[in-house]
């Protein structure tokens, strides 16, 4: 069941690279496209909510995960993808949130949720590696814009992996994972609601929807539907395990991009995915216990 997840999750996330490339065409601001992603994402769980009769805690903690994981998990991470989608394909987007498990692990470690490993350790410099191999003068698709601004989707992955290790430190046990992922969304656009205003970005969505309009709806379903199957994964399986959604997530992202717009990679980026992926398999957990 848990692999079944795993796979679903990625397949769909994976799409959201292409979809936040699009988003883009319209020419709406980053900041506004994560606004209206976490305010339909917001909607769905809602919605949800009230047709199960669920009631979203508001206790001193759960506030605290709310506020902190909306910070990490969307309002940071998801503004920064947005800027950079703008500047590089869906394909280089989607192996750079591969780097969420290898970060993980490295913090895992700090904390003391996992044991150093070798094979593990090695994982975390075939991910520094790949890294290395997208951001190269040399490669024909890596201009000097486009590289500083893949160093700031590894920023933005590191966020996710400081919302894993949170949320699996942090968390209550009888957690509702539905609701907590619908507490954070809320508190996600609480928090871009005045920063959208007092920046001047706003803009909203004109009927009938567009091409780009369509593609922030879509982002919003998805983060909706993901984050609930990441966090019931991050809470039956470890931070670790479900983090390898990275795996498939980077797959799916360079296949999405390839059929939506035809993107087509030098073999310094198909270098830097095979590393990645070799570092990943390093790196993800070995047996049940894990």
């Amino acid at each position: 069941m848990q692999f079944c997840i795993l796979i679903l999750l990625g397949i769909g996330w994976g799409l959201s690279f292409s979809l936040a490339r699009m988003s883009t065409e319209g020419g709406m601001h980053p900041i506004a496209i994560t606004y209206w992603t976490c305010l339909v994402s917001t909607i769905a769980l809602c919605l949800y909510c009230v047709i199960t009769h669920k009631a979203i805690p508001i206790s001193k903690n759960y506030l605290y995960l709310y506020i902190v994981c909306g910070l990490l998990g969307t309002v940071i991470p998801g503004t920064l993808y947005f800027y950079a989608a703008a500047y590089v394909s869906a394909g280089v987007l989607s192996i750079t949130i591969a780097t969420v498990p290898l970060s993980t692990y490295a913090g895992a470690i700090i904390f003391g949720i996992e044991k150093i490993s070798l094979p593990r350790i090695m994982g975390l410099f075939l991910g520094i590696l790949s890294i290395l191999l997208l951001v190269m003068p040399n490669s024909d698709e890596t201009t000097n814009e486009s590289a500083i601004w893949i160093c700031v989707m590894v920023l933005a992955a590191t966020c996710y992996s400081a919302e894993n290790l949170i949320v699996a430190i942090k968390t209550p046990l009888s957690s509702n994972v539905v609701v907590l992922v619908t507490g954070m969304m809320i508190a996600s656009t609480f928090i871009l609601a005045p920063i959208v205003l007092l920046t001047g970005t706003y803009s909203a969505l004109t009927f009938p929807f567009d091409r780009s309009t369509l593609a922030i709806v879509g982002m919003g379903i998805i983060t909706s539907v993901a984050y609930g199957a990441f966090y019931y994964l991050l809470y039956r399986a470890g931070p670790v395990f479900a983090s390898q959604s990275a795996y498939l997530i980077t797959l799916s992202g360079v296949i999405w991009g390839i059929i939506i717009y035809r993107e087509t990679h030098s073999i310094w980026i198909w270098l830097s995915l095979t590393v990645m992926l070799g570092a990943l398999m390093l790196v993800k957990p070995r047996n049940k216990k894990d």
